[in-house]
């Protein structure tokens, strides 16, 4: 299914209540240190950025969608691609070529903001991820292909990539390998990002988990982050050299987007509660939550500028839950309509 970072939830089982209570905001050195209600209407999904080019991408979906492109450092409107709605957005820092997960793929110029092709992909295209390995895209998809791997400079389809099961985030370690968190199989899929072959499946059923979603990766120590909604949410810490299972920690309902900081050692994972856990990794084999920091509710997406350490995310405000709405997804939080206008934007950081 695809997924709106704008259609989380506010009406909370009891389950969901004491989830949060045990996950109250903690004290810790971040902070959200500006928040911009940046409005327009619409859907909203994988934030992204261009560290380089120092360009945050906000793809917003619905009659009015359109790929809307800030200042990373300011967060001031710096252009848009108009009619392009879109789930996510990767951007190549050499060939300053932008790929937005539409059917057909939609590939732009990041100078001019201008479409320059459309190309035809098969399945869904959701999820999204630049490799610098390579500088090959994937796309990601919940249907057949589950992946579908694109050359940034020429835009031309490379392969594609049967994962096994449905994809979520993927991750690479900029040396031929990818990671992808597999949603519905409890596992991680192993890849060789240059045959664009399976080599493993780390399975964590063990743990006996379920609705995959985020995955960050610690390179240097080859330590993978496997984030999980149900049936609590929880942080399978495993080696990215054998699969071998860490540890778990707890962290918060609906986590979606995730990343690590390496400068800081930290894996940071955004909910649609409303928070943000950062997960300090001590050694390879010693880890611990952090902070909870309390945000906006529904910011589940999220990027790390790797310039300046600041997570940016995202939000808005939301009516009542309207009396004939279906209960909500297991693991997700129950929401109303959004306000008019109320789309934010927030920068967090020490």
């Amino acid at each position: 299914m695809k997924r709106f970072c704008s259609t989380v939830v506010v009406g909370i089982a009891l389950f969901g209540l004491t989830v949060l209570a045990q996950q109250a905001p903690t004290a810790g050195p971040y902070k959200v240190l500006k928040t911009v209600k940046a409005g327009g209407e619409g859907g909203f999904d994988y934030i992204s950025a261009d560290v380089e080019g120092r360009r945050l991408y906000i793809p917003r979906s619905g009659p009015m969608g359109q790929v809307t492109v800030f200042n990373l450092d300011t967060l001031e409107p710096a252009g848009a691609i108009a009619e392009v709605r879109s789930g996510g957005v990767a951007v190549d820092p050499k060939s300053h070529h932008g790929f937005s997960t539409t059917k057909p793929l939609t590939m732009w110029d990041a100078s001019t903001l201008k479409v320059i092709k459309t190309i035809d992909v098969d399945g869904r295209p959701d999820g999204i991820m630049f490799d610098p390995y390579n500088a090959h895209v994937w796309v990601l998809s919940h249907m057949p292909p589950y992946a579908t791997v694109i050359d940034a400079k020429e835009g031309t389809v490379v392969g594609t990539v049967d994962l096994g099961g449905q994809p979520e985030q993927a991750v690479s370690d900029g040396k031929g390998t990818v990671y992808v968190n597999i949603m519905d199989k409890a596992n991680v899929a192993v890849v060789d990002a240059k045959n664009l072959t399976v080599t493993a499946h780390y399975d964590l059923s063990s743990k006996g988990v379920d609705a995959g979603s985020g995955l960050s990766l610690d390179a240097k120590n080859h330590i993978l982050f496997a984030y999980y909604r149900l049936p609590s949410p929880v942080a399978v810490i495993l080696s990215a050299e054998n699969g071998k299972i860490i540890t778990t920690l707890p962290t918060a309902m609906n986590v979606d987007t995730v990343a690590f900081n390496p400068a800081t050692m930290e894996a940071i994972s955004t909910a649609g509660e409303g928070s943000i856990v950062f997960i300090k990794e001590n050694s390879p084999t010693s880890f611990a939550v952090e902070q909870r920091l309390q945000t906006m509710l529904g910011a589940k997406c999220m990027v790390l500028d790797t310039k300046t350490n600041h997570v940016l995310t995202m939000g808005s405000e939301y009516g009542p839950v309207p009396a004939n709405a279906p209960p909500p997804v297991p693991g997700r939080i129950a929401i109303g309509p959004p306000l008019p206008g109320s789309f934010t934007i927030l920068m967090v950081g020490k």
